[in-house]
């Protein structure tokens, strides 16, 4: 096992429940052009809640430097990389598909979004912070090896594995992915390998972009077994989805027993989002954070980072986000709603 050898705390040695927020309002200048579903103002209607909330003094701010290029091309084709940054330095409109939009800023706010999650992570790794989320722009888990797909520049959620994979010698990495779209760029970077075990659970592929996540789909060669999909028809809720994760998610995430979780917090499963069909409410994005978080506590020691991926009705955003903050938040025993309620 390589790379850097951290401590593995548990019980009274826990590092304190803290929740990290890696942000950068620089992120903000990733501009897509008018009717664009994936708007700057998806950032700003999140800092207000969280403001409003007075989760915003609550959580441990962490300084965010962009990618190393290292770091990125661990992940991705080098040559795409040098493509992207000169379709944005040339004043392109979109990189491989119209609605991977890009400006001269995109390029930039990429990098940060990418160190973003690796400033997460070696937060939590080191024991500044007990878990972390990253309200990031543009998203990532389209990504794939060499091309855009689907808003997405650079897979972030794909380089802090491999970032906690090559840089603290870790050998079990787990990601769930419940954006409502299934998250084809971070399976396919994955799925020939063991040591990330990928869940993602979304609208059945037969109706929605992009048309990849089936149930049958489930790993290639030394990755058969380490990818699990969760394919779900439109219109199912917060029962389908609790359904899913105690029958499905939740005991294979306990059988692979991973050091680190890694979340694609994607809040487009919510009911009012416009580009999907389901209905899933605050509370079933809270339940799953709960679940989740529980798991980390219990096999992680606590170690998790989230990542914002979709959601694009901003209301619906910002209040899933804060919920699903005031899980992270919350310390064991807690009642998360009855802390937000004392914070409002």
């Amino acid at each position: 096992m390589g790379g850097v050898v951290v401590a593995w705390w548990g019980g009274n040695n826990a590092p304190a429940m803290t929740t990290a927020l890696a942000y950068d309002e620089r992120c903000i200048e990733h501009a897509t052009g008018e009717g664009h579903p994936e708007r700057p103002d998806r950032l700003t209607a999140i800092v207000q809640k969280l403001r409003a909330t007075h989760q915003w003094d609550e959580l441990l701010h962490l300084p965010i430097k962009p990618a190393a290029l290292e770091s990125i091309t661990a992940v991705h084709d080098p040559a795409y990389v040098r493509r992207l940054q000169a379709a944005c330095e040339m004043g392109e409109s979109y990189i491989d598909a119209i609605d991977s939009a890009v400006c001269p800023r995109s390029y930039a706010a990429a990098l940060l979004a990418a160190g973003a999650m690796i400033a997460a992570t070696d937060a939590v790794m080191t024991g500044r912070a007990h878990n972390a989320f990253a309200p990031v722009r543009p998203p990532g888990h389209h990504c794939e090896f060499d091309r855009s797909m689907g808003f997405c520049l650079l897979n972030n959620i794909a380089i802090a594995a491999q970032h906690l994979i090559s840089r603290y010698g870790l050998e079990r990495v787990a990601i769930v992915d419940f954006d409502v779209h299934h998250g084809n760029g971070t399976q396919h970077l994955f799925e020939e390998r063991s040591d990330v075990f990928f869940v993602s659970i979304h609208e059945h592929p037969s109706y929605l972009y992009p048309g990849t996540g089936f149930a049958w789909e489930k790993g290639v060669g030394d990755g058969e077994g380490a990818t699990l999909n969760m394919p779900l028809p439109p219109g199912s809720g917060d029962n389908e989805y609790r359904a899913a994760f105690e029958t499905k998610i939740l005991p294979a995430l306990e059988q692979f027993s991973p050091q680190f979780l890694l979340i694609s917090a994607g809040f487009d499963a919510a009911e009012h989002d416009p580009l999907a069909h389901q209905k899933v409410s605050p509370h079933g994005f809270a339940w799953m954070t709960r679940r989740l978080k529980a798991l980390a506590e219990k096999h992680c020691g606590g170690r998790l980072v989230s990542t914002l991926e979709g959601g694009y009705d901003l209301r619906s955003l910002a209040e899933c986000v804060s919920v699903h903050l005031r899980e992270l938040m919350a310390d064991e025993g807690e009642d998360p709603a009855m802390a937000m309620k004392a914070g409002m």
